[in-house]
């Protein structure tokens, strides 16, 4: 099955797009490069979604801010990071992003791991259209083999699952020296003590420069 027909936006949501891509960079400054990728990636994010449960049609006039920035912001937390793994990928936040801002660095490898076929296709397309610097893996989380992908420096995931299942899932990575970035929103204090494995690692609770009253979890093995 080919992609989904282009739709170009109405005039009103264009406008929308552009106000909040403004914001968006103001929060997140980024190369003229990466801004040129990240715009391709949105333009394909707007023709997928439309057949494609890529991203709520509510939130995307805000995509830049809510989505975008939200994920451009992981990276700067693992700044000497250049091998990642991306739980859950979906419409590829914030997998693809990163990949994205990754796209010139040699060496450097996003691994998206999804399960949903229609999403990989969309990632497999956005990663070959914006040059970003992914392998999309169509599988479960818990299927893949941890030694099979390499050396991983730091392992992410956003609105994937909640904080004990993603802790579980990510142990092996974090276990072999990994840095854990998860944004968490606004109740990570709950999530953290709703945790059983929480102890065992050391953890920073880091503010979100999108959203002031959320989190961003940085974690280590203890």
């Amino acid at each position: 099955m080919g992609p989904p027909v282009s739709r170009a936006p109405t005039r009103a949501l264009a406008d929308q797009l552009a106000d909040d891509r403004r914001a968006a960079l103001r929060l997140v400054p980024v190369s003229r490069e990466t801004e040129d990728r990240l715009a391709i990636f949105v333009k394909l994010l707007d023709r997928w979604r439309h057949k494609t449960n890529l991203i709520s049609n509510s939130t995307f006039p805000s995509v830049w801010t809510r989505h975008i920035a939200d994920s451009v912001q992981i990276i700067a937390l693992a700044p000497e990071a250049k091998r990642w793994l991306d739980m859950g990928s979906g419409a590829g936040f914030p997998g693809l992003v990163i990949a994205i801002q990754l796209a010139d660095v040699p060496g450097a490898i996003v691994h998206c791991i999804e399960s949903d076929g229609r999403k990989c296709a969309f990632l497999r397309e956005a990663a070959r259209a914006t040059g970003a610097a992914a392998a999309i893996h169509p599988a479960r989380v818990e299927a893949i083999d941890p030694g099979g992908l390499g050396a991983v420096d730091a392992v992410t995931a956003r609105a994937f699952a909640p904080l004990p299942l993603t802790l579980k899932l990510a142990r092996p990575w974090i276990q072999r020296g990994a840095i854990a970035v998860f944004p968490r929103g606004e109740s990570v204090k709950d999530q953290i003590a709703a945790s059983p494995e929480a102890s065992a690692y050391a953890i920073e609770t880091l503010p979100s420069v999108v959203n002031p009253k959320a989190a961003i979890l940085r974690i280590r093995q203890g």
